[in-house]
């Protein structure tokens, strides 16, 4: 008795193997006619989305400020170092293009600390006394368009020994504010008008 309690209880087992190998040939006919999916219009795709992101938002813990400002120094370390790299290609793509193979070495900068700025120009007034209005023509070829470009600016600078008069070329240096237009010195008249 108990042998044939176990040959039917073997039976059983196998007979949904064979089921399911007799199942898996007639899957792909089986799997044609499925339920039709859902058509989600694009408002309500975004409408899930933005829930589960909140929902996702809620389960993480709150960042400290610490945390928070960590992490946004650390990315823009990131974009500054792809910004250097980028910066670093372009230039020497443009060395390459130009037919460079060094870069070129920049000159002495004008001025910096201790160092003042020296213009050139041409006296247009002296009637103040120990003051004098210089006309600074600067020349100079537009970036873009390459037309001379000229460029005329006054400034005041300060003529202890009212030496200059209207017409001569004067160097001035810079100086510390002298009064409220003044910023200037005079450092020598270089021609004198005629």
């Amino acid at each position: 008795m108990a042998e044939t309690e176990n040959n039917e209880s073997e039976t059983p087992e196998a007979a949904p193997a064979e089921e399911t190998a007799a199942a898996e040939p007639a899957a792909p006919e089986a799997a044609a006619p499925r339920e039709p999916v859902e058509v989600v219009p694009p408002k309500e795709r975004r409408r899930r989305a933005r829930a589960a992101k909140a929902a996702q938002t809620k389960a993480r813990r709150p960042r400290t400020p610490e945390e928070r400002h960590a992490d946004r120094e650390a990315e823009r370390a990131q974009k500054a170092a792809a910004r250097r790299a980028e910066r670093t290609r372009s230039r020497e793509k443009a060395r390459a293009a130009r037919g460079e193979t060094e870069p070129q070495t920049t000159p002495p900068r004008e001025h910096g600390p201790g160092r003042q700025k020296t213009r050139q120009g041409v006296v247009v007034s002296d009637k103040a006394d120990k003051t004098i209005t210089v006309r600074i023509d600067v020349t100079r070829r537009h970036r873009r368009y390459a037309k001379i470009v000229r460029v005329s600016s006054t400034l005041h600078a300060h003529d202890e020994s009212n030496d200059a008069h209207i017409g001569d070329t004067v160097i001035v240096r810079e100086s510390r504010p002298l009064s409220r237009l003044k910023r200037w010195r005079l450092v020598e008249v270089v021609e004198r008008a005629e």
